[in-house]
């Protein structure tokens, strides 16, 4: 049996409320498309720690996971997504888009569906938007 890879995702809720989004600017066949902030966890790593790590290295903020959104969100094998809601720590510099993106925008719940979301982030964005704002959103 083929060991799976966790990638932990952040879904970054700001003081009102919005979901952070950011868009890929690589490899070339993602380039343009939105996901949750992430990436794979670190050998001996928590999937906590890797969530903090990843935020710092993409995006340049110091957060703190919050809750673990219920699930888990298979991606190109073999890795699975993970997701957390994390909040900036009071004090963090503004996320900018250091590794791998190019864009970043805040969504209200109502601006959720107006970014083309990678295919795989579409259901954990889903049960983001169910838990964040605890109302239904688009079905996957």
């Amino acid at each position: 049996m083929t060991e799976r890879t966790v990638v932990v995702g952040a879904a970054v809720l700001n003081d009102d409320g919005r979901l952070l989004a950011a868009r890929r600017s690589a490899p070339p066949d993602l380039a343009g498309r939105w996901e949750l902030p992430g990436g794979k966890l670190e050998p001996g790593e928590t999937p906590e720690h890797a969530l903090v790590r990843e935020l710092r290295e993409e995006l340049g903020v110091e957060a703190e996971p919050v809750a673990r959104i219920p699930g888990e969100w298979p991606l190109k094998p073999p890795y699975t997504l993970h997701v957390w809601t994390a909040r900036l720590l009071p004090g963090s510099a503004d996320p900018e888009p250091l590794e791998d993106h190019d864009e970043l925008r805040w969504l209200t719940q109502d601006e959720i569906w107006d970014v083309d979301w990678l295919d795989q982030d579409v259901p954990a964005v889903v049960e983001v938007a169910r838990h964040a704002w605890e109302a239904p959103a688009r079905e996957a």
